[in-house]
């Protein structure tokens, strides 16, 4: 059973910003990251050679509101992490180009 729900940018901000248990990431690459993020994201690069390691090192009790830039690496990662005995995975189904609230870059 996959367990990544897609969410629509105003139904993943509420979603980080009311659950007591979430955690987000941005799966984009640190140049992207460095462009514009999510504040309070944490940067997990899903073309890392680590990256398979470093979500599995994270607690599966967690909820995970996951991003990149469209939508597609996100949800891919959240399979993953499905698969890997995560249960609450939550992608935003139009990535940060569709996001409409704050960022924030280096």
């Amino acid at each position: 059973m996959i367990n990544v729900t897609n969410l629509s940018p105003s139904e993943f901000k509420q979603g980080f910003e009311t659950d007591q248990d979430a955690v987000l990431i941005d799966v984009r690459t640190p140049e992207e990251n460095n462009e514009k993020r999510l504040p309070n994201s944490i940067n997990l690069d899903i073309y890392a050679p680590d990256f398979h390691a470093e979500i599995l090192k994270l607690d599966k009790t967690k909820s995970y509101y996951l991003y990149c830039r469209s939508g597609s690496r996100s949800f891919h990662a959240g399979l993953f992490m499905s698969q890997n005995g995560f249960k609450k995975i939550y992608n935003l189904d139009c990535g940060i180009l569709g996001w409409k609230y704050e960022t924030e870059k280096n």
